[in-house]
């Protein structure tokens, strides 16, 4: 058994080259080998988010504060709020993040394949944050 202490671990703050705006990452749980599973408490500012990305094993978010925005490639954008949980499946392009005026937080979920657990694409536009791409 292994415990972590809130607070024993720093926050970091996400890289520019996968996220938009301001976004703060907070480890949960990187489980050792042979597990796979990665937890990480993400606080995306009102507007920042990331960029398209495919998770190799799927991934899962459940919102715990404020409001956002999710969206699969080809698809509408969608609002979520404080106790929506959204799948997305192996290998499905999207975005998430927080809603224009407002912050969002999630727990993100994802298990590790070949040691990654995101394969980052380009940055989403203004246009199509806002809908009209």
């Amino acid at each position: 058994m292994e415990i972590k202490t809130a607070g024993s671990r720093p926050s970091a703050k996400a890289s520019a080259d996968y996220f938009a705006g301001t976004v703060r990452l907070d480890p949960l749980i990187e489980a050792p080998d042979p597990a796979r599973v990665r937890v990480v408490h993400v606080t995306f500012e009102p507007g920042a988010r990331t960029a398209w990305h495919t998770h190799p094993l799927g991934q899962t978010l459940i919102v715990t504060s404020g409001k956002g925005l999710v969206q699969s490639w080809g698809g509408e954008i969608r609002e979520i709020r404080p106790g929506d949980t959204v799948w997305f499946a192996a290998g499905e392009k999207h975005w998430h993040g927080a809603a224009p005026e407002t912050a969002m937080t999630h727990i993100a979920i994802q298990e590790s394949l070949n040691g990654s657990v995101a394969d980052w694409m380009e940055q989403v536009s203004d246009e199509q944050y806002a809908g009209k791409a």
